[in-house]
């Protein structure tokens, strides 16, 4: 049985759609993808200069200093973790007793704590 021509024509509209679809998915995918690599290029540009100019120490390379940092940060986490605490967590939550002077300023902020 041969198909009509009205499904021939449906089918090809069909067709044309998709295709036209799939291009524009396309381009919309290309260009964030674009995006995405030149906002994480530059990220890594300001990131690597901010490196260099502060936190290097003589003769010391941007990698070297990344890699010094990622080591202290490794071990404050495993101190914190040792100590109960999750990393990022206030110093309350830590165990860390407040000093006088934190402990004013909260007794400021709520007079019922004191």
């Amino acid at each position: 049985m041969e198909k009509s021509k009205l499904a021939a024509t449906n089918e090809k509209i069909a067709d044309a759609v998709v295709g036209g679809y799939q291009k524009i998915e396309k381009g919309v995918v290309d260009g964030y993808q674009k995006i995405e690599s030149s906002v994480t290029d530059a990220f890594q540009k300001v990131e690597d200069g901010f490196v260099n100019r502060f936190l290097t120490h003589e003769g010391e390379t941007v990698d070297d200093a990344k890699k010094r940092l990622a080591e202290a940060q490794a071990q404050r986490e495993a101190a914190a973790a040792q100590a109960g605490a999750h990393p990022g967590s206030d110093a309350e939550k830590a165990g860390v007793e407040k000093s006088p002077e934190t402990a004013s300023v909260s007794a400021e902020a709520d007079p019922q704590k004191i």
